[in-house]
């Protein structure tokens, strides 16, 4: 499909594209070239393919959600730098 200098810029400016004078003739045969291509592609035989959101088939990787007891704070707080009160402490950040 070809595209014409006008059509160049007015997709140009419908997208809020600076395209200078001198790129309107390349941009113009990569758009043509880019829907050849489409077209190309819309004669593919997809009668027979089962419509999908993903490209592969996708799963659930995590692990079941199940209940169990949690780290003492003790544990928690074994290999922190500083802690205070049973918390982490951490360096005061404050942008200005």
């Amino acid at each position: 499909m070809k595209v014409s200098a006008e059509e160049v810029k007015k997709i140009a400016l419908l997208s809020r594209l600076e395209i200078k004078e001198d790129r309107v003739e390349a941009v113009q045969q990569q758009l043509s070239d880019i829907l050849s291509y489409m077209e190309l592609i819309e004669q593919a035989d997809i009668s027979e393919v089962e419509p999908t959101a993903h490209a592969v088939s996708m799963s659930n990787v995590m692990r079941d959600d199940v209940p169990q007891e949690s780290l003492p704070n003790e544990d928690a707080l074994r290999n922190a730098p500083e802690a205070e009160g049973g918390y982490f402490k951490v360096p005061k950040v404050i942008q200005e």
